[in-house]
């Protein structure tokens, strides 16, 4: 089970995320994010507070089945994402799009794709925690 802590519960969570963010894609599904509070974290190096950690949403529509068939799809993401949210070590909110194939895919797939997900999150909050004009770069001479 993912945490009370890790979840995105309030509609305006939801809503916040959907216009700061645009949307991005996994192999089986889509996912926006948003970097909370980015000039705080600047100033403040200590980001093991309570509000300092990741938050997930997952949503899945009517149309990819009936109760059952969704609610066995949220039950894959959150076990899935509840192996992988370690990977995300700054503050951001996430929502998970799942597409159909999610129902019959093998778990490890699964999980792997979340876990894609959740390091290219990570890497690209950083930058963004970053600011404008810093780039890291490999291999510095």
């Amino acid at each position: 089970m993912i945490t009370a802590a890790n979840r995105l519960r309030k509609h305006a969570d939801y809503q916040r995320v959907y216009k700061a963010s645009r949307k991005r894609f996994g192999k089986q599904m889509s996912y926006f994010f948003l970097l909370r509070q980015p000039e705080l974290l600047r100033e403040n190096s200590t980001l093991r507070q309570p509000d300092a950690c990741a938050r997930i949403g997952l949503t899945v529509s009517r149309a990819m089945g009936n109760a059952v068939q969704r609610n066995r799809i949220k039950r894959r993401m959150r076990e899935a994402v509840r192996r992988e949210i370690g990977t995300l070590q700054l503050p951001v909110d996430v929502v998970l799009h799942p597409g159909r194939r999610v129902a019959e895919v093998e778990f490890s797939l699964l999980e792997r794709d979340i876990a894609h997900i959740f390091h290219a999150i990570q890497r690209e909050a950083a930058e963004q925690l970053r600011g404008p004009g810093v780039h890291a770069t490999r291999g510095s001479a």
